[in-house]
């Protein structure tokens, strides 16, 4: 493959991965596309785009949001129109199916795995609905899929405990590419669970024979250690839980009890910092616990388009 063909695979995957994950549409590469078009006039980039996003079995199956979609066509026609191409049918026919479907609650956002593969989730529009942030997903649990990406080890044949698992992406990640011998997810709101099981059931983590998946029910304020004790989490993983003053209290003593009578390989921690307030009381609450954290600084490889400007720190906790 030369230069120029690996250049232009680069803009598919890029427009393909940020399509499905819903990635707002400034961050799509259009400038790569506007140069492609200035040089050839023909709309052959612009059905390999297509092809990739709106065309794509994927988008059949998993379809984002419709307003997403038509929103997205919409912007390849006027940068299509904008640089004198000839006209596509295929992009116009895409419109107007779009056009024509209503708008639901519920949408597919799908985020595309290092090997090929998607994880799919069941989101809802809304950042907050039902009462609860659980039901998308946000930059923490995206990074936190990513470190796991790079550090296998730390999950392979281990039995993995997720606080707060929301949607599931981060242990839907950890199940299809890290090779846990057992992984439990958790979560107490029951909108959450709800939607959280359709997700695992819907990547396939429930036909298999291993990892071992359970979606558990996990009130941080009346699990006993005698039932933490029955779990037998060798690893704790936990993603943008810190987030509300009233719940962090119950959040450190929770991780208070895992920690005491468990025998733990690792337990990490990863937030995204919104209110610096909120998370410095947070870690305050730790040290009161005399549970020490160590901040993880090392970089990790991009694989999920998220904002990357978002302050996202994580951290390994000991007692």
């Amino acid at each position: 493959m030369d230069r120029k063909e690996d250049y232009r695979t680069d803009i598919l995957g890029n427009f393909k991965t940020s399509f499905f994950a819903m990635n707002r549409l400034v961050s799509f590469p259009w400038t790569f596309l506007e140069k492609d078009l200035e040089k050839n006039t023909s709309s052959d980039l612009i059905l390999d785009i297509l092809k990739q996003t709106c065309l794509h079995p994927l988008c059949q199956k998993f379809p984002p949001s419709t307003r997403f979609r038509r929103l997205f066509l919409s912007e390849l026609i006027k940068r299509q129109e904008a640089a004198g191409c000839d006209p596509l049918d295929e992009l116009y026919d895409a419109l107007s199916k779009v056009v024509g479907t209503e708008e639901t609650t519920e949408c597919y956002k799908s985020y595309i795995l290092p090997g090929g593969d998607a994880v799919s989730l069941l989101e809802n529009v809304a950042f907050i609905s039902e009462g609860t942030t659980g039901l998308v997903t946000w930059e923490a649990a995206l990074y936190l899929a990513e470190w796991a990406l790079d550090h296998q080890h730390v999950f392979t044949g281990r039995t993995v405990l997720e606080l707060g698992s929301g949607v599931g992406l981060t242990g839907i990640t950890i199940c299809r590419s890290c090779s846990p011998s057992r992984f439990i997810f958790s979560d107490c709101h029951p909108s959450v669970l709800q939607k959280l099981r359709k997700n695992v059931e819907l990547n396939g983590l429930m036909e298999q024979t291993a990892p071992v998946v359970s979606v558990e029910e996990l009130d941080w304020m009346a699990v006993t250690e005698e039932e933490i004790k029955q779990l037998r989490a060798d690893v704790v993983i936990a993603a943008d839980v810190v987030y509300d003053p009233d719940v962090v209290e119950a959040l450190v003593k929770l991780l208070s009890k895992i920690l005491r009578c468990s025998v733990l390989h690792e337990v990490l921690i990863c937030s995204t910092i919104r209110n610096p307030k909120t998370y410095s009381s947070f870690k305050q609450q730790l040290e009161a616990a005399r549970i020490s954290h160590r901040v993880i600084t090392e970089p990790i490889r991009h694989v999920f388009p998220y904002n990357r400007d978002s302050d996202i720190e994580l951290i390994q906790l000991h007692m």
